[in-house]
């Protein structure tokens, strides 16, 4: 299992990497909600643990913006946070389960195989998103052209990435920026056409077409 663990206590984080290793997982740790988001775009895991008080980005905001942008990677919400109205808030942003600290290691562990089973069940039936000749494995993070992975900028992946997930439908430019800029306030929306223009000659010649939809945001669809 590799598992994307979000913490920023720097003790339970060292405890938790040093205890799921040792259980047989390949951890990778953030201690920050914007560096998260990036390692969870660009290399997928099969299960996120995340915590809710976060620097850069809370957790909340770093759930809200990967669910926004397709991933759909199992999450179990881990934190001091143990009401019932801030699970209810996980779990409607869109969390899988929640466990409240202090916890039990075996009950996490147990959890955290819970939600694996379930992505690679989900993952046999839909491993990956094609648009023409593009096709996104949602398991690696990579967009390929044919056989090849297409080469992008981090923001031009995490924008083709929003696109993917939701051909034919048109996503708007403020949620395309909060993708591709998130907690960039000094950036401004107009940054995102730019982005759009870089990407679109890239595309070209995939048999994937990137439209602007006047007020509505952006469409990705295969060529007729």
């Amino acid at each position: 299992m590799k598992l994307l663990l979000v913490e920023d206590d720097p003790s339970m984080q060292a405890t938790l990497e040093r205890s799921l290793t040792r259980r047989g997982m390949q951890v990778h740790a953030c201690s920050d909600g914007r560096q998260a988001l990036e390692r969870w775009r660009s290399h997928e895991p099969d299960v996120v643990l995340l915590d809710l008080t976060l620097p850069g980005l809370d957790g909340l905001q770093v759930l809200e913006r990967a669910r926004g942008g397709g991933l759909a990677t199992p999450v179990l919400i881990l934190t001091a946070r143990g009401t019932v109205g801030d699970r209810v808030i996980g779990l409607n942003t869109g969390a899988d389960d929640y466990l409240a600290k202090p916890f039990d290691l075996d009950e996490l562990e147990a959890r955290l195989h819970a939600l694996h089973r379930r992505r690679a069940a989900g993952q046999r039936e839909t491993p990956s998103h094609t648009v023409g000749n593009l096709r996104y494995d949602r398991d690696s993070g990579a967009i390929y052209h044919g056989a090849q992975v297409l080469e992008l900028t981090p923001r031009e992946l995490a924008l083709l990435q929003a696109l993917m997930v939701k051909p034919g439908h048109a996503v708007s430019k403020e949620r395309l920026f909060e993708l591709v800029f998130p907690g960039e306030a000094d950036v401004q929306y107009e940054a995102v056409e730019v982005v759009v223009y870089r990407l679109r000659k890239k595309l070209a010649p995939t048999g994937a077409t990137l439209m602007t939809l006047r007020g509505l945001g952006y469409l990705l669809k295969a060529q007729a």
